[in-house]
């Protein structure tokens, strides 16, 4: 489980690092600027160190750069509000990819109920379209303590709710076929009641 939080870690590596820097100073252009040269930085590090990048950093760093240098050069409120419902349509595209989630999983999940991951990174990526499209009807309204409590309240209580459902899930169907084919493999290939 320890690997799968440090490979999300890396993965948001810039995003993380804009909102610490952005929560500790206030400062858009600050915590965009350390934001943009956190993540190339990192990559430049994987690249010297040999490690090999996967299609979910290179999708945060173009997110973190495109974006970030939008926000520098409109410095426009608006596009502040509405810049994270753009990096959840993006995400959400990026999971639309076949199989991405069994990067993130243990081996043994990967391997027990690979379909089961796979429509599970769609719901995600379902999740993410709803959660951008709610964003942006509620940067509309121009309300900021009503956009502040959607993003952390909503969107996180979201994320929070569908992973812990994802893990529940996840671990009945595993722990329900490896009783089966223990049963199996204990009895020989006839299914016993």
């Amino acid at each position: 489980m320890k690997d799968v939080f440090a490979r999300l870690a890396s993965d948001f590596l810039s995003a993380i690092v804009f909102l610490v820097v952005y929560l500790i100073t206030d400062n858009v252009v600050l915590a965009t600027s350390v934001a943009i040269a956190g993540a190339i930085a990192q990559v430049i590090y994987a690249r010297v160190k040999g490690q090999q990048l996967n299609y979910m950093t290179y999708a945060s760093l173009a997110l973190v750069v495109v974006l970030g240098t939008v926000t520098l050069l409109t410095n426009d409120p608006r596009f502040m509000l509405a810049k994270p419902s753009i990096a959840h349509f993006a995400i959400g595209a990026i999971m639309l990819k076949r199989g991405w989630m069994l990067r993130y999983m243990p081996p043994i999940v990967a391997e027990t109920v690979p379909e089961y991951v796979t429509a599970a990174g769609y719901a995600w990526a379902a999740l993410m379209f709803v959660i951008g499209a709610g964003m942006i009807a509620v940067a509309a309204t121009g309300d900021l303590k009503l956009w502040a409590f959607y993003i952390t309240v909503v969107a996180g209580g979201a994320k929070i709710l569908a992973f812990a459902v994802q893990y529940v899930v996840l671990r009945l169907i595993v722990t329900s076929r490896r009783r089966a084919a223990a049963r199996r493999d204990l009895f020989g290939r006839r299914e016993w009641p």
